[in-house]
């Protein structure tokens, strides 16, 4: 064949690829508002993504098995589920896809595949919709705003009904609250729309109302006013971070559970996927989503206990400069913080190491941590320097990382990174609190120590994170295929 010929057929063959994704992306849109499924690629949304990310995802997935994960499979096993008669599920479509390619001899179809994969997914408890408060409109309060809007769909989970926020609420008031969340500078715009309402003091986002109450105290609120019943309130300012400050909220009308997003005292922190379980939203009312750091480390070093066990360790961090930083020299009452974010590397303290404790009590003791401000808005590195009672290798270290970023309960959290030339804005926007980056990994000659790099988003792979536990409290998690 000429060089034209082939060049003609790869035209072609590239147009019918994107023929396939637009029809899955509609598959995808259609499980998604008719029946409340869920598709994701290998923990990746998949909702609102358009043909050119949806291709480069397979790639990845293709390269995360190594096996061919081609769209066209992924539009196969799509029609197989639609198919189906399921409850509200969350599916990943990438392990589907794979697990169909190891066992294609025993099944004569897709349809036959998926349906004795999925079979158990009728089991699952008929799920009530938790109404959602925000008190609190800061940075992590609006990602989570803003992934809440994005997956409303037919409202089966978790609704966001009202946030909180102190002082006057007007038409510039509230029109600035909808310009911080329809722009933002790290994330980008929101892919939706946002309409100021101060008739109502409501921002109407993506056609559904959303009340602005005005507040200095949480007990002043009365949310049945509302229509807001047993809700979950979720504290992001930063305000209240004992039992006693946050139970002030349970003193509202309308209030049924707290959840604090920051590291608690007096109340349970949990690292969702970690030590969830052992904390009965039945007997418990508030709950801490723990920090970013601990959220990022918790799982990995789960993963190392288990598997070789961890002598000692010390934990250091390279974070993205916060809201608590000046951006020009002054005064601040910590060390070092008040000298300017953007221009500056700032030795401080983190309190993530003893933190890990409170999700893995065998920690005790074990951990010493510090962290070191750097002069980037988002994305953050932690690198774990662990004593280890097994000896390992890089390879046997990268393996299991891939075995638990693939398999168990513990996918939604790590994320696996095979790129050689992954940097901190790579990783923006990664839904995973933990990615371990495989190419750093580094193992002594004795095979008992291990450095080991992790990335996050310090900003929305955390507010994942309080999502996941959020549905947990409020008892709304769906059908899950992982």
């Amino acid at each position: 064949m000429s060089l034209n010929g082939t060049y003609e057929n790869e035209l072609a063959f590239q147009a019918d690829r994107r023929r396939a994704t637009v029809e899955f992306i509609k598959i995808v849109s259609d499980l998604w508002y008719d029946k409340s499924i869920e598709l994701v690629l290998f923990r990746n949304q998949l909702i609102d993504r358009n043909v050119s990310e949806i291709l480069n995802l397979h790639e990845y997935a293709g390269e995360f098995v190594q096996k061919p994960i081609s769209i066209f499979d992924s539009v196969e096993i799509a029609q197989a589920i639609k198919t189906l008669d399921l409850p509200p599920a969350k599916l990943d479509i990438g392990k589907l896809t794979y697990e169909f390619h190891l066992e294609d001899q025993k099944y004569s179809n897709a349809t036959g595949f998926v349906a004795n994969k999925l079979k158990d997914a009728k089991k699952n408890n008929s799920i009530k919709p938790k109404d959602v408060v925000l008190y609190g409109f800061g940075r992590i309060g609006r990602l989570v705003a803003r992934e809440l809007m994005t997956k409303t769909g037919k409202g089966s989970q978790l609704r966001l009904r009202a946030i909180v926020t102190r002082g006057t609420i007007d038409q510039t008031v509230l029109e600035k609250r909808a310009s911080l969340l329809r722009n933002d500078s790290v994330h980008g715009d929101f892919s939706g729309t946002v309409i100021a309402d101060a008739k109502n003091s409501a921002l109407i986002i993506n056609g559904t109302t959303v009340n602005i109450i005005s507040a200095n105290a949480p007990e002043d609120i009365d949310y049945t006013k509302y229509g807001i019943n047993n809700a979950l309130v979720i504290d992001n300012t930063g305000a209240f971070r004992d039992k006693e400050a946050l139970s002030r909220h349970l003193k509202s009308k309308g209030v049924d559970k707290v959840l604090l997003t920051a590291p608690g005292k007096g109340i349970p922190n949990i690292v969702h996927g970690v030590n969830h379980l052992d904390n009965d939203p039945d007997k418990v009312d508030i709950f801490s989503a723990a920090s970013c750091t601990t959220n990022a480390i918790t799982p990995i070093l789960k993963v190392i206990e288990d598997t070789y066990g961890v002598i000692s360790g010390h934990l250091e961090t390279i974070h993205a400069y916060t809201n608590d930083q000046n951006l020009v020299d002054n005064y601040h009452s910590k060390y070092r913080r008040g000298r300017a974010a953007g221009l500056n590397m700032v030795i401080t303290e983190t309190g993530a190491g003893s933190a890990v404790t409170k999700a893995l009590p065998s920690f005790e003791g074990k951990l010493t941590s510090n962290a070191i401000r750097v002069p980037v808005p988002n994305g953050s590195l932690a690198i774990l320097n662990l004593d280890l009672e097994k000896k390992t290798s890089v390879d046997a270290m990268n393996a299991l990382m891939k075995k638990y970023a693939l398999e168990g309960d513990l996918v939604e959290q790590i994320k696996y990174e095979m790129s050689d030339e992954l940097v901190s804005s790579d990783i923006v926007g990664s839904s995973a609190p933990s990615i371990y980056d495989s190419k750093a990994t580094i193992v002594r000659t004795n095979g008992k120590n291990t450095i080991l790099y992790i990335w996050y988003d310090n900003e929305y792979g955390y507010s994942h994170q309080v999502i996941r536990l959020a549905k947990y409290i409020a008892k709304v998690r769906r059908y899950t295929y992982y």
